[in-house]
């Protein structure tokens, strides 16, 4: 499928009624006016009391006035720069877009098995990417590239994503160091300085929160650093009922709630305007091993609950595409319909690890990127309206055809039928016999074939040398400081 902006014409889906989301929002802010936020980071402690909030030791309390107009002043919608302008992103509204995994500390496929990466093996993961026009946005380092120094692995891996990607890709957040980096090098990337960057974005960075109601320093850190130079921040609470959160839904829902909206308060006490995305992970956990459990009932409602939740401040809104299977099955098929059908249906901007996560998110596999890729496309082609009109009704071609005919050599059908339809990436639909004889190969061969073939054909875009010059010295001085 060539490269499109998906937008979802659809009303969204609607779990909670409107007493009761107002009753979670009421929760919200009575858990931040009276439990507060554990605040570790004393900076970000002397943002909130620069702000107006109580602080006492380590505990950030919230007036709800205080809240409500710190959250009036972020905007609805924004737009994120590209190396290509063509596939710069438009977040908010009824946009959706599509991000790759990130953050895994392992990576797969069918040939390599389960394995710490390497930097030139997460170059090969961008390439295909690359060449995935559904994949929209990368998802802020695929994997972790294990053979690069802990500390300044995140250099290398902005590097491969500027030079491999003219999309969009997202920043790290862990910490001041990781974040201003980011912003420096996308500057350099795109040709401007940081005034420039703020003016025109370019960054989205993810902020976790310690649930539950913790702030710790290296988010707090990244969380300023993004904010005071314009860039987006999505604040995600990752929210597990049973275990770091309430085991009800509502109370799952009211924790995480409490946590965006402190965070999002942090982003605009630092830089009002600055834009902020309302970021759902709540899921539930196995209650026989503790395990966190994903694509599950559960986490489908609260995604469209959290999706009820952003609209009514007005937010950008982020879902994933997760599932807890340790390999490609049917289970990573199923929980990930499941995920993608609460994201997109509760109205989500931003769908993150939309393609690629495996094993609770510890893992990128190759052949996941695949076949989420194919289940990306066809949500795409969901969310095109149907054409209702003369033509589209066909009358003509009805009649013409008759009682008891058919319709596969009319005039009609062959004037359309390249286009009529969905083309699979990944889906064998011949008959079995013809299957078999073919080697009845399965979906997850189809998919390590079709990856490792986008691989052979990929074609890093192009960089201006003097810009690739830069990156590399930014990286060679940061490296040796």
């Amino acid at each position: 499928m060539p490269w499109r902006r998906v937008r979802n014409p659809y009303e969204p889906v609607r779990v909670l009624s409107d007493d009761h989301l107002e009753r979670i929002h009421l929760a919200s802010l009575r858990l931040l006016s009276d439990t507060g936020m554990r605040v570790l980071d004393p900076g970000a402690r002397e943002r909130f009391a620069a702000g107006g909030c109580r602080v006492a030791d380590e505990v950030v309390r919230f007036d709800p006035e205080l809240v409500e107009h710190a959250l009036s002043q972020a905007p609805g919608r924004f737009r994120l720069r590209a190396r290509n302008p063509e596939r710069d992103l438009l977040i908010g509204d009824d946009h959706v877009v599509f991000g790759s995994v990130g953050g895994p500390a392992f990576v797969h496929d069918v040939e390599r098995g389960r394995r710490a990466g390497t930097l030139d093996e997460l170059v090969e993961y961008l390439r295909v990417i690359q060449q995935l026009d559904i994949v929209h946005h990368e998802g802020g380092g695929s994997f972790e590239p294990m053979d690069r120094p802990a500390d300044t692995r995140h250099l290398d891996v902005a590097l491969a994503q500027i030079r491999h990607l003219d999309k969009n890709w997202q920043g790290i957040l862990l910490g001041r160091a990781r974040a201003e980096d980011g912003i420096e090098m996308a500057a350099i990337a795109l040709g401007t300085d940081r005034d420039g960057l703020a003016e025109a974005p370019a960054l989205l960075g993810i902020a976790n929160t310690n649930t539950p109601l913790t702030l710790d320093v290296p988010m707090a850190e990244g969380i300023i650093a993004y904010a005071d130079a314009g860039q987006a921040v999505c604040i995600t609470p990752f929210t597990l009922a049973g275990a770091m959160a309430p085991v009800t839904l509502a109370g799952a829902l009211a924790l995480q709630n409490a946590e965006l909206l402190a965070g999002a308060t942090l982003v605009q006490l630092v830089r009002p305007g600055a834009p902020v995305v309302y970021g759902s992970f709540t899921s539930n956990v196995d209650m026989r091993s503790g395990s966190p459990a994903f694509g599950t009932p559960e986490y489908a409602k609260a995604a469209q609950a959290s999706g009820q939740l952003a609209r009514r401040y007005g937010l950008p809104f982020r879902s994933s595409n997760v599932t807890a299977s340790n390999t490609v099955d049917a289970q990573s098929a199923y929980e990930s319909a499941m995920s993608l059908w609460g994201a997109v249906m509760g109205g989500a901007n931003l769908v993150n690890h939309a393609a690629g996560w495996l094993e609770g998110g510890l893992t990128a596999s190759f052949e996941k990127l695949i076949v989420d890729a194919e289940m990306l496309q066809m949500v795409a082609a969901y969310l095109e309206p149907i054409v209702v009109d003369d033509d589209t009704l066909a009358l003509d071609a009805i009649a013409e055809v008759g009682p008891g005919g058919h319709f596969f050599g009319s005039p009609h059908t062959m004037a359309r039928y390249e286009d009529a339809f969905y083309r699979p990436l990944v889906s064998d639909w011949r008959n079995f016999e013809t299957w078999a004889e073919h080697g009845s190969v399965d979906t997850t061969e189809r998919a390590h074939r079709i990856w490792r073939r986008l691989l052979a054909e990929s074609e890093s875009p192009a960089l201006d040398p003097a810009i690739d010059e830069a990156l590399v010295a930014y990286v060679r001085r940061r490296t040796s400081d």
